[in-house]
């Protein structure tokens, strides 16, 4: 065996052993670059992975000389770098300065100067995951014995980098996913809106990172948006507190509903210089039912700072920030009211907001639900959320009492169960963690009886969790019955419990009813219920007809059995019926 030979193989396992060493992604890259630097006997090093979400070249700069580790930008593409990742083949160039792919901006690094370079694509797992670049040869030129060394730690290298990119990842994610959670936890606990907006600014400071942020809220009648909560503005610029609709990147947002990142905001038109320091900016807008009530920005003071994946994290705590602001305006009303009949109408009229508008249009569906009041404010609710194409969420629930308490309790369910659907969670979780937060939140008299189902419609497939409600009834066009039971106590009851979710497949002429208690205990003259027996006599005889007048159908049966002393609750049905 060669010296040389003896040489590499300890080389290898120095490397194998330090490079498995750690997942923590920072350390792991400064392993890296510190390798490349004493296996090449370089003065310094560059690494870069690829990122699909950035739209520059993200580069860590490891300079031999002082072992300091530097972060720079780089046009997508260009330079030595951007050439071996486009082509994904190793260089040796021993003069940079006479190479027409050397990229001049590389030389911002500093007092350092660029004169021979040894670059490796990285390739782990089948995958271009980036390069790896020596940087200037101490004694003499880079030599094919100098890119055998890096073309065997290269395979290593790359490997450790992605196993530590996916763990960093899951990380994140966690957090993320915990922050969510807490700012969900928050918002059904209190009514302070400056309390939760500081949270979910200081929740996207760790997920995402930024210099300044802001909370702005949509004046319809007045055309502007005005701040509502901010951190890192200097409060003497005025005009940046109160914008005309249209006017700068929030008013733009405000005016046209669309998201914007702006990497370079020198290079933007509607931007307004509220901070000196701000190179780059995100706004998103905040939607409540499909309305946008006000809009979420954020500012850097880096160069493409922000990209899809910050996109994807704020649009969920703006939904956050929606619901926090839907509801504070609730409990601002109810206090400016002085009189207990104004205080209901107000309450009941939000509560109306919160059903659908229109009965859903899906193909190959026939779907329609109704919710009629009995006057007073209650906890009924029913909803249809889309959640991706051919995927549609459908609710109902009922709380346990009855006046503006009971549908708070409902607002904040309602906040809860939007906010874990947008999480992307299995059934079972969501009615898991919409449980904790409702438990949390209530007096233990009170609770929710929920039903929560998918139905996938390409695949004609329901699947629902039953969170302690009536049963669905499941009426298939054979005339055969059953009553969908499967999934767990009501809500609010006991602070973790576990929830079972199922699918059931749909034909057609098949259909399912969800019902609140107000339609099966209806009474009498003689104190009897309406009940299960008849609910399903009308449902067969009217199997056939549409989803609609099926519910008028099962109304007007209600009402004529009803004795004319019967206090009604408020009666609230879904149809899903497949044609």
């Amino acid at each position: 065996m060669t010296t040389h030979q003896s040489k590499l193989e300890k080389l290898f396992l120095h490397a194998a052993r330090t490079l498995n060493s750690t997942l923590e992604y920072e350390e792991l890259m400064r392993q890296v670059l510190e390798l490349t630097v004493d296996a090449t006997g370089s003065e310094a090093a560059l690494a870069y992975r690829l990122d699909k979400n950035l739209d520059v070249m993200k580069v860590r700069f490891f300079d031999g000389r002082d072992y300091s580790v530097k972060s720079l930008s780089l046009p997508k593409g260009q330079g030595i770098i951007g050439w071996v990742a486009e082509h994904q083949e190793p260089v040796i160039i021993n003069d940079v300065l006479s190479d027409p792919r050397y990229h001049q901006q590389a030389d911002a690094i500093g007092d350092f100067s660029f004169k021979s370079v040894l670059a490796i694509p990285l390739i782990g797992r089948g995958q271009m995951i980036g390069v790896i670049e020596a940087i200037n040869k101490i004694n003499g030129e880079y030599s094919s014995e100098d890119l055998d060394t890096m073309v065997g730690l290269a395979n290593q290298m790359a490997v450790a980098i992605d196993n530590a990119r996916l763990y960093r990842e899951a990380k994140q994610e966690a957090m993320e996913r915990q922050l969510l959670y807490d700012v969900g936890k928050k918002l059904s606990s209190t009514l302070n809106i400056d309390e939760v907006l500081q949270l979910i600014l200081d929740s996207l400071q760790k997920v995402v990172g930024f210099d300044a942020g802001g909370v702005f809220l949509i004046n319809e009648e007045r055309g502007e948006v005005a701040t509502v909560f901010a951190n890192g503005y200097d409060p003497s610029r005025q005009e940046y507190v109160q914008l005309k609709i249209g006017q700068g990147l929030v008013g733009w947002v405000a005016k046209n509903g669309e998201a914007v990142i702006v990497s370079d905001v020198t290079k933007d038109e509607r931007y307004i210089g509220a901070r000196q320091q701000t190179k780059s900016e995100i706004v998103t807008p905040i939607r409540i039912d499909g309305r946008i009530i006000g809009v979420l920005n954020l500012e850097s003071d880096h160069l493409s700072f922000f990209n899809r994946k910050s996109l994807e994290l704020i649009l969920a705590f703006a939904s956050h920030a929606a619901i926090s602001i839907e509801r504070a305006m609730l409990h601002k009303k109810m206090l400016e009211n002085k009189r207990l009949e104004e205080q209901l109408a107000i309450a009941r009229e939000i509560q109306l907001t919160f059903l659908p508008k229109h009965d859903p249009q899906i193909a190959g569906y026939d779907i329609s639900g109704v919710n009629i009041p009995s006057g007073e404010v209650g906890g009924d609710y029913f909803d249809f959320i889309k959640i991706i194409e051919h995927q549609t969420g459908i609710a109902i629930a009922d709380v346990a009492g009855k006046g503006i308490p009971a549908s708070l309790i409902m607002a904040a369910f309602r906040a809860s169960l939007i906010a874990e659907i947008r999480n992307n969670y299995a059934i079972r979780m969501i009615c898991r963690k919409v449980n904790s937060l409702i438990y949390e939140s209530v007096e233990r008299e009170n609770y929710v009886t929920a039903v929560y189902g998918v139905l996938d419609s390409k695949n004609d497939i329901f699947t629902f969790s039953n969170c302690g409600h009536n049963h669905p009834i499941l009426l298939r066009r054979n005339k055969r019955m059953e009553f969908l039971k499967e999934g767990g106590l009501a809500l609010g009851v006991i602070p973790e419990t576990d929830y079972e979710e199922r699918p059931i497949f749909i034909q057609s002429g098949d259909l399912i009813l969800f019902y609140t208690d107000g339609v099966s205990e209806a009474k009498n003259g003689k104190g009897e219920d309406f009940g299960i027996e008849r609910l399903v006599e009308v449902l067969k005889r009217n199997q056939t007809a549409r989803a609609s007048e099926v519910l008028q159908k099962i109304y007007q049966a209600v009402r004529d059995f009803a004795a004319e002393s019967h206090v009604f609750d408020d009666l609230t049905m879904v149809i899903v019926k497949k044609v």
